[in-house]
């Protein structure tokens, strides 16, 4: 549970644009779409249905934590209720994926009516998706982070994985776990398959994305480095070491995701600052590659990697501690605050 209160929680939807170099607003930017000529995308590119949204998962304050699906209003104060809109609508984002484009066609009427708003003070986000299939993470895939720590460029996605308990909301708290000293972040762009498939093919890719949003690929250095063999999983895997949020920007919505400003701040400092651009495995290619490997089901969630800036090569290293605040964000997918504790 988050230790910041409603009214908090509220605030940081509000929080004033540009307040620093490209500091970005936390609960919506459809401002930054207003300035952005989008680029044509082919058919064969594009995300399911095409309809550009930004899609959230909320609980309504006083509503018994069921779970709803919502629609951003672009600019507007609220989010659009989908099951209040049509009561034959799933509860959870990855059942409204798994209706395909039947789901996200009733998510954009529901968004054209202007019906069944509710205001972002009632709410409390909750990461776009919850209890996913899999968690596919991508290791060194950032040029510049693979020269911050002189190791070659892979030849191939290093792929490893972190359990679905590990997804935290965009707000909530990151718990240090008594079993490591050595808690370190990672801002990363992540993406959720939309649809089922197997041995994708690279130009097709694309059209099995839903869409974008923001991670913190939280790490235990200590048990990533030096323990447990040397594998990933269980430094990558504690409780909360997944916040996602605030929203899922349907692919259409993106203008092109591997050309994004991406940041991390701790404490409001700057740790982490670079552009999609550096990713050595673009979408595509991490899709087409896993795909040979499991089917890719609605939900899935991949993490595709973190820029320079971590932690733990800094000299001397630095690492998270009780009380820190962490900031992740990506230019026109939003940004995610969590209170480490």
């Amino acid at each position: 549970m988050s230790v910041f209160s409603a009214q908090q929680r509220a605030q940081l939807f509000t929080k004033k644009r540009l307040q620093q170099q490209m500091r970005l607003p936390l609960h919506s930017f459809c401002i930054f779409r207003s300035f952005f000529q989008r680029k044509t995308i082919n058919l064969e590119r594009r995300g399911l249905c095409g309809a550009a949204m930004r899609l959230v998962q909320f609980h309504r304050h006083g509503d018994g934590g069921g779970i709803r699906v919502g629609v951003e209003q672009g600019e507007g104060p609220g989010v659009v209720d989908l099951k209040a809109f049509d009561p034959s609508m799933p509860s959870t984002m990855r059942e409204l994926l798994e209706l395909g484009d039947k789901g996200l066609e009733c998510a954009q009427r529901a968004l054209s009516s202007g019906q069944c708003v509710v205001e972002r003070s009632d709410i409390r986000l909750l990461a776009p998706i919850l209890a996913p299939e899999k968690v596919v993470c991508v290791g060194m895939n950032y040029h510049d982070h693979c020269l911050e720590q002189n190791a070659p460029i892979p030849k191939e996605p290093i792929i490893f994985s972190k359990f679905p308990s590990a997804i935290a909301g965009p707000y909530d708290d990151i718990t240090l776990p008594p079993e490591s000293q050595e808690v370190d972040w990672e801002v990363e762009l992540a993406f959720v398959i939309g649809q089922k498939g197997k041995h994708i093919k690279e130009e097709d890719a694309l059209s099995y994305v839903a869409g974008f949003t923001v991670a913190n690929d939280v790490s235990a250095r200590d048990w990533q480095m030096k323990r447990n063999g040397k594998q990933w999983l269980l430094g990558k895997t504690f409780d909360s070491f997944c916040p996602l949020g605030p929203a899922l920007v349907t692919t259409d919505a993106v203008q092109d995701p591997h050309n994004l400003s991406i940041r991390c701040l701790v404490n409001g400092e700057t740790v982490q600052s670079s552009n999609t651009d550096q990713m050595i495995f673009k979408t595509e290619v991490l899709v087409a590659w896993v795909s040979k490997f499991v089917t890719l089901s609605p939900g899935d969630v991949f993490l595709t990697g973190t820029p320079p800036g971590v932690g733990v090569f800094r000299k001397p290293p630095v690492f998270l501690k009780e009380g820190d605040v962490v900031e992740c964000q990506i230019a026109q997918l939003g940004s995610i605050i969590n209170k480490v504790v």
